[in-house]
């Protein structure tokens, strides 16, 4: 596994639900993260460089928390998002010109894209360029829960099943993936975006 660290890269950590990212290069956890989302805001976000994570109770609510209000017509759930290719359009164009936060991953704690759901945003796209651009280490409510991604911004997602990008890692998962499969099916604790 090839890790970077350069100074242009941010050092902190969140958790992250339905649209927020969380690009920590190689530094915090999150373990002290907001509590798990409740049954009416089950769509989060969590922002990369401060750590906050925000619940809303649609995932169009927390699409448009997650862009910084570029995006406001996001489908409803993230299922929907999911199958649609307009919408996935948008997204990528919002994303390229963005001069804020860009969405680099959202990730659910049931197969299919369902349940509820983390966003992890970031100050970048990523670079494609074979390293770890951006870690994010789970907090305790999202610990061992993911079983379906949705990668954006350019990402591809490494799942860990320790903190700190430790243990086996499975992936990359480079586009919409309803099954993380066995290996790491409810065993994610840190997240490699590369």
């Amino acid at each position: 596994m090839s890790l970077r660290t350069t100074p242009r890269r941010l050092a902190g950590a969140a958790v992250a639900v339905a649209t927020g990212l969380v690009c920590v290069p190689w530094a915090q956890s999150a373990s002290a993260a907001a509590p798990a989302p409740s049954s009416a805001a089950r769509h989060c976000v969590a922002d990369a460089r401060s750590g906050q994570q925000s619940c809303f109770g649609t995932f169009t609510e927390a699409v448009e928390a997650a862009t910084g209000g570029r995006i406001t017509d996001a489908p409803a759930t993230p299922g929907a998002a999911a199958a649609s290719k307009s919408f996935r359009t948008e997204a990528a164009e919002a994303d390229v010109g963005a001069k804020a936060d860009v969405i680099q991953g959202t990730f659910f704690d049931e197969k299919g894209f369902t349940g509820a759901s983390l966003t992890i945003s970031g100050p970048e796209l990523c670079e494609k360029d074979g390293w770890v651009n951006w870690q994010f280490d789970l907090g305790d409510d999202w610990k061992n829960r993911i079983s379906s991604v949705q990668p954006w911004g350019n990402c591809a997602i490494w799942l860990y099943p320790e903190p700190n990008l430790g243990g086996d890692r499975d992936g990359p998962f480079d586009e919409n993936t309803d099954d993380v499969g066995q290996m790491m099916n409810d065993r994610t604790q840190s997240i490699g975006f590369s």
